[in-house]
Order: C-alpha cells, then structure tokens, then sequence
C-alpha cells in the first residue's frame, strides 16, 4: 500500500467525483482511478460504489476514510519532526499572536530569543485574539499573546503592558511648533474614522464619540496595520494603541492630535498559558523589558 493511494482515497471520499480529484492533486482522471483499485486491491475491500457516472463510499469506506486521514497526519507529523531534528532542532514552542502583537514588539525580541535558543523550533501562529485562548485552553499552541483577558479560569494570564490609547492622523504640511491647533471634534466631522481593528474598547468608545459629536462617519477596518496604512494615506483617522505607531510618530509619518474631549482608555496585552515554565517565564520577562516611552 502506497501513500498516494490514501491521498487520493482521502481526496476523492471529499469530492465524490474523480474528474475534480484528479484537478485538485494535479494528476490525470486514470491515475485517480488507477490508485483507488489498486488500494482496494490492496485492502480487499471496495471501497466507492460506482453507479453510471457518478461514485459513492460504501459502508467500508465510511468506516475507512477517518482512519485514512489519520495516518496521513501521523505521517506528515513525522516528516515535519524529522525535517526539524536534521535542521538541529530539538524542541517546538508555538506560539499563538494577535496581528496587533505581530506589528508592534515582536520582532524587536524573536532576533536575540531565536539566537539564545538555537535547539529550538519556533513556530509563530498568527490569530485573532477571539480565537488564541480557545488554542491555548487546548493546547495547539504552547502560549499566546492576547489582546483580551481569557474568559476560563485554568489558563495563567499575565497582564504584559497597558497601552495608552491615542488619537492618530495624517501628517500634515506643518511642523509640530508652527501649525495650527488640530480640533479633535472637526477632524472627527470631516474624515472617515476607521474602526473595530481592537477587539476590546470600540464599542464603548464609538458610544462616548457620538455623545460629544455630530456627524461621525466611521469606516470597519478590521485588521490594525491596515487602519494604521490608511491613516497613512490620507483617507481618515483613527484610535490607535502608542505601541503600533511608535515608530511612525518619531519618523514623522503619522501625527498624534492632543484630544481633550473625555479621557482614551488604555488597552492591555496579556500572556496566556497552561502551564508557566522556564520558556514562558523568559519569554514573558523579554516581552515586558520592551519600553515604549
């Protein structure tokens, strides 16, 4: 039995058409043929019904497919393992970021972390944060940095830094000292707010706005880096976290306007873990030693 003949199996059990199958795997329609006789052949058990031109699984191949798939995984699991230990890795750590994270303070750490732990495969799994307690609770991944506190009461959370929030714009022609004052209020009427790119204050905050003024017109943009690109580019204006636009704010590419209009809440990143051990610790310790004054 060949490993060509439970891909295929597996892939014509989904798609129940031969001709789609043999698109998908990039082969010819006969060899999809070819490979699932001689797997019956093989098993001595048929395994699709065949009824004009159309196939089904038969009770054997229900029963079989399931099985099919899990010694594939099994055994691209053990490629991956033996892949990594050849590139001189000894254990895997993954770990599971919010875009936001993946934009702001980790590359400034994954350079010195990678070099200190040269045995070790890190795989950085990129995640809402709707979704990384769900992996850690379950342990896909070893740890996440999240921009929501988790919800169940087994998982270590550590608070890794507040984040003031702040009213950011486009640059202007002007320098800091000779333009005149940015209103907050009119920037708000006149440009396209951008929003819903943090899973955690917009709502109440999108409510405080509409309280002190009129004619708000707001934009979804989910993803953050892309609210950040647009602001950019001139098309509207946004809240944004001090550590994702740190960079654009001393480069001169992006302005942050005094608002005065009711206090930003702060927004908080935390480390999410089942079990705290010496990897996680330092991990945590690198992440929080980043400054963002």
């Amino acid at each position: 039995m060949e490993l060509n003949w439970l891909r295929t199996f597996v892939d014509a059990a989904e798609t129940l058409n031969f001709r789609k199958t043999s698109e998908r795997l990039l082969m010819s329609q006969p060899s999809v043929t070819v490979h699932i006789r001689l797997l019956e052949e093989s098993l001595g058990i048929m395994l699709f019904k065949r009824e004009k031109n159309r196939v089904s699984l038969t009770e054997e191949g229900r029963h079989f497919c399931p099985k099919a798939k899990s010694i594939l995984a099994q055994m691209d699991q053990s490629i991956g393992e033996l892949q990594a230990f050849a590139q001189g890795y000894r254990k895997k750590w993954t770990l599971a970021i919010s875009p936001l994270m993946a934009e702001t303070i980790l590359p400034y750490i994954l350079k010195s972390f990678t070099r200190d732990h040269p045995d070790l495969e890190l795989v950085i799994q990129v995640e809402e944060s709707e979704h990384i307690e769900e992996l850690v609770e379950t342990e896909q991944v070893s740890a996440g940095i999240s921009a929501l506190r988790p919800k169940r009461q087994d998982i270590h959370c550590e608070t890794v830094y507040n984040d003031p929030l702040l009213f950011i714009l486009p640059r202007d022609a002007y320098d800091d000292e000779s333009g005149p004052a940015v209103s907050g209020e009119a920037m708000l009427q006149s440009a396209f707010l951008f929003t819903h790119h943090h899973p955690a204050f917009w709502d109440e905050l999108l409510l405080k706005l509409r309280l002190h003024v009129t004619g708000i017109r707001t934009m979804k943009v989910t993803q953050a880096h892309i609210a950040k690109r647009f602001i950019q580019e001139g098309l509207g204006v946004s809240f944004l976290p001090k550590s994702m636009v740190r960079r654009e704010l001393i480069e001169g590419r992006l302005m942050d306007a005094h608002f005065d209009l009711f206090p930003l809440p702060e927004v908080s990143t935390y480390f999410l873990t089942k079990q705290m051990g010496e990897l996680e610790k330092e991990f945590l310790q690198r992440v929080q030693s980043v400054h963002f004054s």
